[in-house]
């Protein structure tokens, strides 16, 4: 019995065209050390809100929040770079890989000096109390907190390139391990953190959040590098600043989508906070967290996709196209019925997993649940469209949904509660996922033309 059991999971790892061996290979690992990344992260959750509380919690989700705005100042390179790195190892040009994989790091790390360099001396005259509408209960300290933060993001804007690369080698399974390392040695930190400093701290708590992750990845970025990835290893003798405009004309769609997404997804905190306070911050992120397992198990399987979708087209292969589509379809209903029932059973597990702490209104988990499966699916079709570089039409519709977001949130939060802010994301996503469908279709039967080809 065991014998056939191994016979039947050898065939199904290494049945298939090696793009699709590859897939499967990242996706049961990822499955794996994400599912323990979770777990970790649902951990965390009780015990920081424990350690400060609801309120701080919120402030320190809106923060980061804000923070990754600055992300915008990459200008779309690393997506530009991972579309291009996953062109040139599908070609063997392995001396180009690494003059691009060079040049982009030493861009970053000037990118991320001048932010830092600029947030150091604009900060001071920012009232963040405001912002995060709380009482003014000493706004130096908010400010040196807010700058701590900064200073670990500009650091981890160039380090978590790393991620870029290992995904355009269709190996983001290894990035999932990195990740699961970080989770644990934060979790170890912050234990520590609790049974030896009793009273509260905020900025305590930032550091370690924060800045232990960064550890994780700096060694693993060293590691890869002086093993498996080697020859495409960032050198000071491959930097090529010249690289810089054909990453920018590649990744320049991108930057545009890129600040059209964070107006999606990071300025709901923000909203929330202007209209209900920070610390229903905290219970918006509280459901968030428990259906972005769905969303994880989603980005555990797409991930690989993006760069196989890349070598794919670049070798005119239409039909492995089609059916990695079909099947990522029947995936998302699977999605969909589980997340129905994590619907259903989320009362159980609010309060299981963090008692009376806080409470979560059910229309926030029905929007919620709406959110998770019409997000999955507008997804599927921008994987395939930022693959292959089509992301003319996505331009244009981010574009216009980023700027009916946050008004859209408004009125809806004003008329539902936090349930509307969530509700409005839904709206958009499935208005951008009917067009993106089409379009997919489209490139797929190879009947696009105009802008549905752009």
């Amino acid at each position: 019995m065991l014998q056939v059991i191994q016979s039947n999971l050898h065939q199904f790892f290494n049945r298939g065209h090696e793009r699709s061996v590859k897939a499967k290979k990242n996706i049961v690992q990822s499955i794996f050390l994400k599912g323990g990344s979770v777990i970790i992260s649902l951990t965390l959750i009780p015990l920081t809100i424990n350690y400060i509380n609801p309120t701080q919690y919120g402030m320190w989700l809106t923060l980061s929040s804000l923070i990754t705005w600055a992300a915008l100042f990459d200008m779309g390179l690393g997506n530009g770079l991972k579309n291009k790195l996953a062109e040139f190892m599908a070609l063997g040009d392995v001396q180009k890989a690494r003059s691009y994989v060079s040049s982009t790091y030493a861009i970053l790390i000037v990118i991320s000096l001048l932010l830092f360099i600029c947030f150091y001396f604009i900060n001071p005259y920012i009232k963040w109390h405001r912002i995060l509408n709380v009482q003014d209960k000493g706004s130096t300290d908010l400010n040196h907190l807010v700058l701590i933060i900064f200073a670990f993001f500009c650091f981890q804007f160039v380090i978590q390139l790393i991620n870029t690369v290992l995904t355009a080698n269709q190996a983001p399974a290894k990035f999932a391990f990195l990740n699961l390392v970080a989770q644990v040695l934060t979790l170890v930190a912050i234990v520590c953190l609790i049974r030896f400093h009793k009273q509260g701290s905020l900025t305590d708590l930032v550091i370690i959040i924060a800045g232990v992750p960064l550890i994780a990845l700096l060694a693993g970025s060293i590691w890869f590098y002086k093993g498996s990835y080697k020859q495409i290893a960032p050198t000071i003798s491959y930097i090529n600043f010249r690289h810089a405009k054909e990453l920018l004309s590649v990744g320049g769609g991108f930057f545009i989508i890129q600040i059209c997404a964070l107006v999606f997804y990071e300025t709901d905190n923000i909203v929330i906070a202007q209209l209900f306070g920070p610390k229903e911050v905290t219970t918006f992120n509280v459901v968030y967290k428990l259906f972005s397992i769905v969303l994880m198990l989603f980005v555990i399987v797409i991930t690989p996709f993006w760069s196989a979708f890349t070598e794919a087209y670049i070798k005119n292969d239409y039909e492995w196209i089609k059916n990695a589509i079909n099947k990522i379809n029947k995936l998302w209903v699977a999605l969909s019925f589980c997340t129905v029932l994590l619907l259903i059973v989320s009362p159980f597990i609010y309060s299981l997993w963090l008692g009376k702490s806080v409470t979560v209104p059910l229309t926030l988990s029905i929007a919620m649940c709406l959110y998770t499966i019409t997000n999955i699916w507008q997804a599927i079709y921008v994987q395939l469209l930022n693959g292959i570089g089509k992301i003319k039409l996505q331009l244009y519709l981010t574009t216009i949904g980023a700027i009916l977001n946050i008004p859209l949130a408004i009125v809806l939060g004003n008329v539902f509660g936090i349930a509307g802010v969530t509700l409005a994301n839904a709206i958009l996503f499935i208005i951008m996922g009917i067009a993106f469908s089409v379009q997919a279709g489209k490139i797929i039967n190879k009947t696009a033309t105009g802008i549905f080809n752009a």
